[in-house]
Formats: C-alpha cells, structure tokens, sequence
C-alpha cells in the first residue's frame, strides 16, 4: 500500500449498533489514493459505498481505523475541525441534488459563503465563475423548477466548488439521471479532476462511466475491497 497518499486510510472499520444488534459496515478497509486521482467506487446496495463515503467526507466517524487526508489525521479531528474540514478541504454531491427551490441558480452556488469573511459582491462572484465552470453561467438567474435535472445536478456541483476543495466526494451523482445527462455529468467531473487537479471519489451503479473516465477502481462487497483495477 501507498503510505503517501493524499487520501488513505487505514484498517477503516464502522460499526452499527442497535439494541443488540451490530451491522458491520465496512471491514478494515485499506485504501490510498493520489493527489489528482479519479476513484471510481462500485458495488451492490449495501456493500459499504456510502458509508465509507460519509467517513471520508467527515459526515461519520469510524468505529477503529483511521483516515487520512494531505497527511492531517482526520479521524481524530474534534468536531470543530471536522466542520472546518467538510467546508474547505472536501466539496459533497448527493444522488438528491439539495438545492433550495425558491433561490435561483446563482444564490444556491453562493449559499455556502455566507457565513465566510466575504463580501456579497464577492460571494456572487465567485459563484457565477463555479457555474461557468459546469457549463451554466447562462442559466444562473433560473430557479430550479425552470432547471432540468441534468442542470440542478451542475448546480450541486458549482455549490460543491464554491470553496475550492482539493477533493470531491460524489454520492450516486447521476442517479436521478438518464443516460445522457448522466454522461454530461461525469464528464464535468472528469474536465475539472485533469484541468483543475481535483481529486475525484466518485460511487455509481453505472461501471461503465466509471471505467472509461475514472484512473482507478475498486469495488466493495461486504465491507471489503474485493477488487481494484485500472480504468480504461
């Protein structure tokens, strides 16, 4: 294994208890992924995807291993750092794109800056330059019930750039799209891990995406990597 990588971790393990009942999520995972890579993340429901997801992106903590991220041992931040962590380092994106239906496209990218030291000039700004970067400057002024699906997906995307993270974590981005717009949105992905040296982690049902644009994969099943590979 890489001990050098920007994202790795070690023995990650989560456990889910109720009553007396403990479901095993993730079983001593052992990952190490470089600075600029695109990860693509496969597997059945229930394989352990999003959970080990929510851990990267400190929505979680692990019940034994540790996780680490640009050398900084993240599964030992406290819960302040682990804030400061989820609103600069990582950018999030969800099957369900979570945006708010009565601003327009513009003021759910620029959201997320407003409890930052920036102005409002400057937080506007810097929104409609996320938004040209996936393509929809033209449409920043749109509500997302004038948006379509494809469109609210890029503007999740722009909202998960706004604080230009070093890594983006993406949870079944496509899932709620067909097959089109689902390429369009891996390919957005794709542009902004070679033009802008975002590392990419993205989770999809759908392989073949991940095969052609991702640089490497594995799959999950039970908790466990049981397979890494090469992209194409």
């Amino acid at each position: 294994m890489d001990f050098n990588g920007f994202v790795r971790t070690e023995n990650l393990s989560k456990v889910y208890s109720s009553g007396r009942i403990q479901v095993v999520a993730l079983d001593r995972v052992n990952l190490s992924v470089a600075k600029g890579c695109f990860l693509g993340v496969t597997g059945t429901s229930g394989s352990g995807k999003s959970t080990l997801m929510n851990l990267l992106g400190g929505l979680d903590t692990p019940s034994t291993g540790e996780i680490h991220v640009q050398g900084k041992r993240i599964s030992e931040f406290t819960s302040d750092e682990l804030a400061l962590y989820r609103r600069y380092q990582v950018g999030m994106i969800f099957q369900a794109f979570n945006i708010i239906p009565s601003y327009t496209a513009l003021q759910n990218v620029a959201l997320p800056l407003l409890f930052s030291d920036v102005t409002k000039l400057q937080r506007l700004r810097r929104a409609e330059e996320m938004l040209a970067k996936v393509g929809l400057h033209s449409r920043k002024d749109h509500r997302p019930g004038e948006l379509s699906g494809g469109e609210q997906q890029r503007v999740a995307i722009a909202r998960a750039l706004i604080h230009r993270p070093n890594i983006i974590l993406a949870d079944e981005p496509t899932g709620n799209l067909d097959s089109q717009t689902s390429r369009e949105i891996v390919e957005i992905l794709s542009d902004l891990n070679r033009n802008q040296d975002l590392t990419v982690i993205m989770i999809s049902h759908e392989e073949h995406l991940l095969a052609e644009f991702a640089d490497e994969m594995i799959r999950l099943q039970d908790g466990h990597v049981v397979e890494q590979s090469r992209g194409d």
